[in-house]
């Protein structure tokens, strides 16, 4: 799967990638870069690379995308980070600021429990109502229904949420609102929602680790934080009606409905895809890089992103980012061309 998934970076853009790296000049710069915890590990498989590279010295602080937003509204980093789209108030609130789509990924719903198996199926449906409260336990007969034949254990559900303002909580209220009417009318989407159920942790790190001591848990978080913790995950049912897996072929999938990006470069909405897609994974989500217009990091962070695009998404795989498709690294190279000095 890795070795087609290289295949198909080499055909989205070869000329992108022998641009990114012919000449390249050794730099003396630093840049400093805080959000997403989604995108943490890319990030720093990113980092020895570019420092072998250009001599860039790039440090990157996993804070959550909210908080990635709001250093970057301050000018207290170089670059945002942040699996949630910026809104109009933060564009404004940013002051020319431009954020580029540079990596592309699943959420998890992860969970644990003496006597459940793995790869339980759930629908959107039944994955809003546990999130909602109104399912409480794992023999509830709604998910018994998704999984017959298979024995669920009288165990109480408990809902594992992040406690900061978060990309990936963005990422799962998107698809809810998508599939749940209830859902849109009572909670809604956004980085930060009023939970009806369940304890809060911080970050990535932080829901794994309270998922890993909570025996009947539930939580969602990227796939790659899912296998480095050995957690369990539910196969969803998409709109085709097959119940998939947050792995590439299921995140390339969902990227295939992307025909388009919008001119000023704005949120790409990828949860819930077409049913046209069989074999597509419904809760996938790109991850945007967000930096100044005008900074006096111009040629650092042009250089340090034109290579995240290129030459950098060859690393994702193996931590089961799948590389941008070609419309959107055209794109994201247009918008990076706005930036300057």
């Amino acid at each position: 799967m890795i070795r087609r998934t290289l295949a198909v970076l080499g055909a989205l853009g070869v000329a992108f990638v022998l641009a990114a790296t012919a000449g390249a000049q050794r730099s003396s710069g630093s840049l400093i870069g805080a959000g997403s915890s989604f995108v943490a590990p890319l990030v720093s498989a990113w980092i020895p690379k570019v420092d072998n590279t250009f001599g860039l010295k790039v440090t990157y602080g996993p804070i959550g995308s909210g908080g990635g937003i709001q250093q970057i509204i301050n000018r207290t980093v170089d670059f945002g980070a942040s699996d949630a789209p910026l809104s109009p108030d933060q564009f404004a609130a940013c002051k020319g600021c431009v954020q580029i789509p540079w990596a592309l990924s699943a959420t998890a719903l992860a969970y644990r429990g003496d006597g459940l198996p793995n790869h339980l199926r759930l629908d959107g449906a039944t994955a809003a109502n546990i999130f909602l409260g109104k399912i409480k336990r794992w023999n509830d007969p709604a998910i018994k229904k998704l999984n017959k034949g298979r024995s669920l254990p009288d165990l109480q559900i408990t809902v594992v949420h992040r406690s900061d303002n978060s990309g990936t909580t963005y990422n799962l209220t998107e698809y809810m609102n998508s599939v749940s009417k209830e859902w849109k009318s009572r909670v809604g989407k956004g980085v930060a929602v009023d939970w009806p159920t369940g304890v809060g942790a911080r970050g990535s790190a932080g829901v794994a680790a309270t998922l890993s001591q909570t025996n009947g848990g539930i939580t969602y978080v990227d796939v790659a934080y899912t296998l480095k913790n050995h957690l369990m995950f539910a196969a969803i049912k998409n709109r085709a009606g097959i119940y998939q897996l947050p792995g590439l072929r299921g995140i390339a999938a969902a990227a295939k409905t992307i025909n388009r990006v919008a001119a000023d470069n704005g949120g790409i909405s990828i949860v819930n895809p077409s049913k046209r897609q069989p074999l597509a994974y419904p809760i996938c989500t790109f991850t945007y890089v967000i930096i100044p217009k005008q900074t006096g990091k111009s040629q650092e962070l042009k250089q340090f992103v034109r290579w995240a695009l290129t030459t950098g998404q060859s690393a994702g795989p193996k931590l089961l980012f799948f590389p941008i498709p070609k419309v959107v690294l055209k794109a994201s190279m247009k918008t990076l061309n706005l930036v300057h000095a």
